[in-house]
């Protein structure tokens, strides 16, 4: 990767297990949580009783990193010095198409060396974690850790809190309270576990013959993982019925097999990235390719249907979101369907609910992980009136129902539209009745504050009425499918009277001339071929982007210079060209190279300076990969 990564993953498997550097060479920083907050993992190698750090901060000097690489789904590193060639993989197998294994919560480390100096060495590695690996911050409350044995005859490092806060607190900036992290070792691994500088710590330590592989397993039970509508549910993998011990085992024997298909996944991933959109797209989709798995927690429901709790990552904290589910949805539109349908499943289920009494989608569906209704502008102390300002009518239900049209298109099938048809009916009557100048209203960029007349808002509902009657059509009710047809036309008609400026651009709002904004929303008239919109117009709009640009892409919108990564790569996919896409991609990935915001994936970033505004770590990252969506409806 040519791309300078503003953070390296190397644990990736939900919102609150999860490891990153933030600095060039791994040893310049102690590990960290996407939070920023402590999470240490660190590494030493002993070469002949000369100790090195090569992970984390620490008394040893370190050995020379020489090498790194971000893929989808593996992180490499490259050490030496004059004796030995040290190298150092960290993977997760987040496999969309395989819910088990995506769902399982063990990562891995593979390590192996060579003699640098053609000489025999004496070589072993220790591996320390720290207790914020299992509690929100260090010394918050007591732990303890233990050597444990394991089904297959060898052993583990084990660690938790004492008292164990289930499912207690939500937020955003908060690490988990329960459960236990595992720490296991090759055969013949040494652990220990103790106390230093008031924290407490588990490590293995291990001996390594010259060019063979050795991996070391990090595995996290958290016992209950979510509360859904008051009932706490068990995450996916444990539908199989076995142990985290056993899932451990299970995985230390497949460690091999594993690292080849995550290698062979991220060589296509990047394919196909350079395929649709250049070397520096391929990379981009690849940086974000764990982050949007990540930020969720794949869970049965008491029905056992599969639910795909996002969490909105720096942002509030809020689960579910329909509007970050929205950006992400070409990731899992493109590589597993079912898990957009987990996503979408909490949504209907409150929304035909007692305690959901409107007519418009929610925004969410609670605070991460306390999944029980939404929580978004509903404090107890607002008024109706207040409440109601702090939705996003139009934007939740445009967003749900291209959603939904989406994997109708796709799987060629209306069955998972089937029995929500009432809950869908009145969504699109909403944006019928408002959505062809809407109100006074937020949109998912809510961080710009409230906008009347939204012109990109209004392409929305244009796009999710056309999007309904296209479900309509196959559902086989044509009569009523083709007079929404006939409605989002009428709609698209005086959107391009209404929002022209004199230079062939089209307006932030339809009552600000000469203005501009991205149109992310039309994206999907190209992609679907409904034609409500001309090339031409289209195209127009695409080429007066261009006029906007700073160095690091293009703003959002005229009212400041910050823009949003997912919207910009929708904006791109209006191109008629591979060259005009990549034009388009360009700044934004240099912005990503040299921002000095040491994060995982920001999606809110400023276009001058390349630094972020707000927000890390969402899986709103899952946007980037709408271009490989072409060609597929």
């Amino acid at each position: 990767m040519k791309l300078r990564p503003p953070a390296y993953p190397l644990i990736t498997v939900d919102p609150y297990f999860s490891v990153w550097s933030q600095t060039d060479n791994l040893y310049d920083s102690n590990t960290v949580h996407w939070t920023n907050s402590e999470n240490p993992v660190s590494g030493t190698v002993t070469v002949d009783d000369e100790t090195f750090r090569f992970m984390g901060r620490s008394e040893h000097k370190e050995i020379k990193q020489i090498y790194s690489d971000v893929s989808a789904l593996v992180t490499d590193y490259v050490f030496e010095n004059r004796k030995i060639v040290l190298k150092v993989s960290f993977y997760s197998t987040l496999f969309p198409a395989d819910l088990y294994r995506l769902s399982r919560p063990v990562s891995f480390m593979k390590v192996s060396w060579e003699s640098n100096d053609g000489g025999a060495h004496i070589v072993s590695v220790k591996l320390s974690v720290s207790e914020e690996i299992c509690i929100n911050k260090a010394g918050e409350t007591p732990v303890f850790a233990q050597t444990i044995d394991l089904p297959d005859g060898q052993t583990a490092a084990k660690i938790g809190s004492v008292y164990q806060k289930m499912l207690e607190r939500k937020g955003d900036d908060l690490r988990i309270e329960w459960g236990y992290f595992y720490l296991c070792g090759p055969k013949d691994a040494k652990y220990e576990h103790g106390e230093s500088d008031g924290k407490t710590s588990v490590s293995t330590e291990f001996a390594l013959d010259a060019s063979k592989e050795y991996d070391i397993l990090f595995a996290y039970d958290d016992i209950k993982c979510l509360k859904y509508f008051e009932k706490s549910v068990d995450a996916y993998w444990k539908t199989k019925g076995i142990s985290i011990e056993d899932a451990i085992c299970e995985a230390k024997a497949e460690s091999d097999e594993m690292l080849l298909k995550c290698r062979e996944l991220s060589e296509k991933v990047f394919d196909d990235g350079e395929n649709a959109g250049g070397e520096k797209y391929a990379e981009l989709l690849s940086l974000a390719f764990r982050q949007t798995i990540a930020a969720h927690k794949l869970a049965v429901d008491e029905n056992g249907e599969i639910i795909f709790i996002s969490k909105e990552c720096f942002s509030n904290g809020c689960a579910a979101t329909v509007d970050v589910t929205y950006p992400s949805a070409p990731f899992f539109l493109l590589y597993n369907p079912e898990l957009l349908k987990g996503m979408l499943r909490p949504i209907f289920k409150y929304s035909a609910s007692d305690d959901w009494k409107f007519d418009f989608a929610p925004h969410d569906v609670g605070t991460y992980p306390l999944v029980n209704g939404q929580m978004y502008g509903v404090p107890e102390s607002k008024t109706d009136e207040q409440f109601l300002s702090f939705q996003m009518p139009v934007e939740e239900c445009g967003n749900m129902l291209i959603m939904m049209a989406n994997i109708a298109i796709l799987e060629q099938s209306t069955e998972f539209c089937d029995k929500y048809y009432s809950i869908l009916d009145k969504w699109v009557e909403y944006l019928i009745k408002f959505g062809k100048d809407p109100e006074n209203q937020l949109c998912t960029d809510d961080f710009a504050g409230h906008l009347a007349h939204n012109c990109n808002l209004s392409l929305k509902a244009i796009m999710g009425i056309a999007g309904y009657a296209k479900i309509l059509l196959a559902k086989g009710d044509d009569e009523r499918a083709y007079k929404l047809m006939n409605t989002a036309k009428e709609m698209a008609e005086s959107f391009v009277r209404r929002a022209a400026n004199e230079d062939g651009s089209f307006r932030l709002a339809y009552d600000r001339p000469d203005t501009f904004s991205m149109k992310y929303n039309i994206v999907w008239d190209k992609l679907w071929g409904t034609k409500l919109f001309a090339p031409s117009m289209i195209y127009s709009e695409f080429c007066s982007n261009k006029k906007h640009f700073n160095a690091y892409g293009m703003p959002l919108d005229n009212r400041a210079t910050y823009t949003k990564s997912d919207w910009t790569v929708w904006t791109a996919t209006l191109s008629p060209t591979k060259e005009e896409f990549e034009q388009f991609i360009a700044p934004m990935w240099e912005g990503y190279n040299v921002s000095k915001s040491r994060v995982p994936m920001t999606d809110w970033y400023d276009t001058v300076t390349g630094s972020m505004i707000g927000f890390r770590h969402r899986s709103v990252q899952g946007g980037l990969f709408i271009k490989l969506l072409e060609g597929r409806f």
